[in-house]
């Protein structure tokens, strides 16, 4: 077996188009594909892929990427400033088209990495849309950026637990690259690995389809933007995936509400908790979970009294710093429509005492959602809240007004890749404490998009190197 490895190395590995120096790394990343079990076939390696197997070394990522295009306001105070290692956003929403190039620059020059939602017209079902989508997203970005967007699934009823394997294979793979990786790892290494595998294997299908799925989106159908198309039968049809998950360690991301039109629309939250994610934790206790953008204090209750490591939950800036009355206050305020809608002060409340207590259970994520700003001032208005420019300068807001900066970093860049198993960002951003001016709108081909404190002044401002 390890004949055949050392044969196909010195086949494949000279045209994956490494420098000299750096394809010694990469060898060594994929060793255990050849190392943990004897290859059968084709098909026999795509199924049973390598669960675990730790690697030396640190990761190192080179950044040049400037944060621009805020109105800094003068100041003549006390200037602080705060260091900490390089965000992720955990839950983000980057469209497609021309409002997908018109918003990527605003999560990709402040966060390392970003969970992308799979919620598109039409969803985002396979490995083969997701490398597509996934090719999208690096074609809008500018060239001096390392941003890595981590794919995601969209569940359906009709999902198959082959396709959950398959995204697994090169998301397993990418890993074990990324902790001896010293180069950039949202470029040359992904391409090289999906050309590895295809070449290795003569598996033409994986090199075609290998998107880097992290995850598998659950959306109840009817819940949000473009659920149409989500799970009708969780404990049914979707079992067998559900299994698969489990079995391949793969997150299932979930949006917490019912869609039961009897259910009143605050109360949708607590009523999944009961009803849907108590019973699938207690069938797939293995399952790990993230329970996206929570929203009430029997959502925090209900994260908190899970085991660590198992089930975690990501954080909005609105969910940290609104209410429902931020809705009618002067008038209906379309740009603080989200779903899960805004809760009582007392939820939020109840939020901002666990982010900030330090937990490691909860950590960043945006749910950034742009449309363009016609789609939210219309008679139907969308949901979603586009925060991507602002999102950092209001969770440190949050952090400092609870007396708790010492926590800030844990939340934004700690919790997140150790619950995804991934290594942290190693290069630093400071927030710098200074006031600057939050644009009213950003205009794009289409039209323009209204951010989140549009119009107001902000007193941190995030900067890389």
């Amino acid at each position: 077996m390890l004949d055949q490895w050392q044969v196909a190395r010195q086949r494949v590995t000279p045209n994956l188009g490494f420098p000299a120096a750096q394809s010694s790394s990469f060898s060594v990343a994929l060793e255990w594909l050849f190392v943990r079990q004897t290859i059968c076939s084709c098909s026999s390696v795509a199924s049973r892929m390598i669960k675990s197997l730790v690697l030396p070394g640190k990761p190192s990522r080179l950044y040049a990427a400037n944060i621009g295009g805020f109105e800094q306001v003068k100041s003549n105070g006390v200037r602080m400033e705060l260091s900490i290692a390089q965000p992720d956003d955990w839950h983000l929403h980057l469209r497609d088209g021309d409002l997908l190039e018109a918003v990527i620059s605003h999560s990709s020059k402040q966060f390392g990495r970003a969970i992308v939602m799979p919620n598109l017209k039409p969803p985002i079902t396979t490995t083969a849309a997701a490398a597509a989508y996934r090719k999208s997203i690096l074609k809008a970005l500018q060239d001096n950026t390392n941003f890595t967007p981590l794919m995601t699934l969209y569940l359906t009823d009709t999902t198959t637990p082959h396709e959950i394997k398959l995204a697994s294979l090169i998301r397993t793979a990418y890993t074990r690259c990324l902790v001896v990786s010293t180069v950039d790892s949202s470029k040359e290494w992904i391409e090289a690995l999906i050309r590895f595998v295809g070449q290795i294997f003569d598996v033409d299908s994986v090199c075609r389809e290998s998107g880097i799925v992290y995850a598998v989106k659950l959306y109840p159908a009817g819940a949000t933007t473009n659920s149409q198309d989500g799970v009708t039968d969780l404990f049914g049809k979707c079992v067998p995936v559900l299994e698969e998950m489990v079995n391949q360690n793969m997150p299932l991301l979930v949006h917490g509400e019912v869609t039961d039109p009897e259910i009143d629309i605050f109360d949708r939250e607590r009523v999944f908790i009961e009803t849907v994610l108590k019973p699938l934790i207690q069938k797939f206790p293995k399952l790990k979970v993230v329970m996206e953008h929570v929203t009430t204090m029997d959502a925090v209750r209900f994260v908190e009294s899970c085991e660590e490591g198992s089930v975690a939950a990501t954080v909005t800036p609105q969910h940290l710093l609104l209410n429902r009355n931020s809705l009618f206050q002067g008038g209906l305020q379309p740009h603080s429509y989200c779903l899960p809608v805004l809760k009582r002060e007392t939820h939020r409340q109840a939020i901002v005492s666990a982010v900030t207590s330090g937990n490691r259970r909860f950590f960043l994520g945006t749910d950034s959602a742009p449309h363009e700003r016609r789609r939210k001032e219309s008679v139907c208005g969308c949901a979603g809240i586009f925060n991507a420019p602002v999102a950092l300068s209001l969770y440190a807001k949050v952090f400092e007004e609870a007396g708790a900066l010492d926590k800030l970093e844990a939340f934004t860049s700690f919790n997140g890749p150790d619950f995804y198993g991934l290594p942290r960002n190693t290069r630093k951003m400071t927030l710098k404490k200074t006031t600057w001016k939050v644009p009213e709108s950003y205009s794009y081909a289409s039209g323009s998009i209204v951010p989140m404190s549009a119009g107001e002044s902000l007193e941190w401002l995030p900067c890389l190197p």
